[in-house]
């Protein structure tokens, strides 16, 4: 395998995310939020759930993200000390009381149903962990003397603010100088910058990444690439298309050693068809295919596909495996409420080796 990870009697972490975790309130069901007498309460994001997932898969993980001392910021903590992460290297704030500065980040999810789409609504404006600021993040602690086999990071990070765009810059290099694979999950927000930002932000960052992680429009507004023929909105999506676009992405950047993407066709907002697709050592694969999936709730399902494959990769796995891991992962997690994984190995294992939905007694 042209991918070399640490050794794990190296390293205290097999894998450290960096990225904020906020709160998500839904409505119970398919309600929506202006007419719901009570809401769900969750925790998740897009970084923090990789190495949550990781952590209920029975690997070592921490997690970096900004909080406070409020009851809300204690939500956070007590969810990833639950599953036994590691969070002694989160940014704890003291809590104003009135939240003028150091924020939890909330999100108002709506799960949809039928042609009406789930919808995501953001209030995480002056949170802590927008407000994390260079070099208050001890690096050389973290990589060269605790030891970190795989950092897990992405664009909704480096979204956050200018601090944050900062941050990332330092925590990549620093892992890529230790000998830390590092992951980067383009993850475009278009509620949080503008494609502009995205790829001069970004593009600087791919020399000190192993891995990028994204759909067709990731890889279009985050680093500038477009795959011809591709047409979202029509629900089709070309592998040869995206392959093609791929291979100038690997082709411009030597370094990459690994590129995942899911493939999500939408029939209903419970009904998708979904795959994925993985470039490693110089070639692709195709991942498991499961057509009229049906769906809990569809976000995290991206998430649930990278800790899958990482998983696959961090435990040893053939490049075929790892990515049937994730499409295998990314499936049951949508099949839960909530951001984050419930998901436990044996499970993965049933599902990602062809195994049935037949009742167990």
């Amino acid at each position: 395998m042209a991918i070399k990870i640490r050794d794990a009697k190296s390293c205290k972490y097999d894998l450290v995310s960096l990225g904020e975790c906020m709160i998500r309130l839904s409505p119970p069901g398919h309600g929506r939020v202006e007419f719901t007498p009570s809401l769900e309460v969750w925790v998740g994001g897009g970084e923090y759930n990789v190495a949550y997932a990781l952590a209920r898969l029975g690997l070592r993980t921490g997690a970096i993200f900004g909080t406070n001392t409020s009851p809300m910021g204690k939500i956070i903590l007590n969810h990833a000390r639950a599953v036994g992460m590691d969070v002694s290297h989160a940014i704890v704030r003291k809590y104003d009381g009135y939240g003028k500065k150091d924020r939890v980040g909330l999100n108002f999810t709506e799960v949809g149903h039928g042609k009406r789409a789930s919808t995501t609504l953001y209030d995480r404006g002056h949170s802590a962990t927008a407000g994390i600021k260079p070099g208050e993040i001890n690096w050389k602690k973290l990589f060269q003397e605790d030891g970190v086999r795989w950092l897990h990071t992405g664009g909704i990070f480096s979204a956050l603010s200018a601090d944050t765009r900062l941050v990332v810059a330092e925590a990549v290099k620093a892992a890529h100088e230790a000998g830390t694979i590092v992951s980067y999950d383009l993850n475009f927000r278009s509620k949080l910058w503008s494609s502009q930002e995205a790829i001069a932000t970004t593009k600087p960052l791919v020399p000190y990444i192993d891995c990028l992680i994204g759909n067709e429009e990731d890889f279009e507004k985050v680093l500038g690439y477009h795959a011809e023929g591709v047409d979202i909105e029509k629900n089709e999506l070309d592998t040869g298309a995206f392959k093609k676009m791929v291979e100038k992405v690997v082709a411009d950047f030597k370094n990459i050693k690994i590129v995942g993407t899911t493939l999500r066709g939408v029939k209903t907002a419970l009904i998708n068809d979904w795959s994925a697709i993985m470039w490693a050592d110089g070639k692709f694969y195709d991942g498991l295919n499961f057509p009229d999936l049906e769906i809990e709730d569809r976000v995290g399902g991206g998430d649930g596909f990278a800790s899958g494959f990482t998983y696959g990769f961090l435990t040893g796995k053939e490049p075929q495996d790892c990515v049937n891991l994730g499409v295998a992962h990314g499936a049951m997690l949508m099949s839960t409420r909530g951001d984050s994984s419930q998901i436990e190995l044996d499970d993965l294992l049933h599902v990602a080796g062809g195994g049935s939905a037949r009742i167990k007694r």
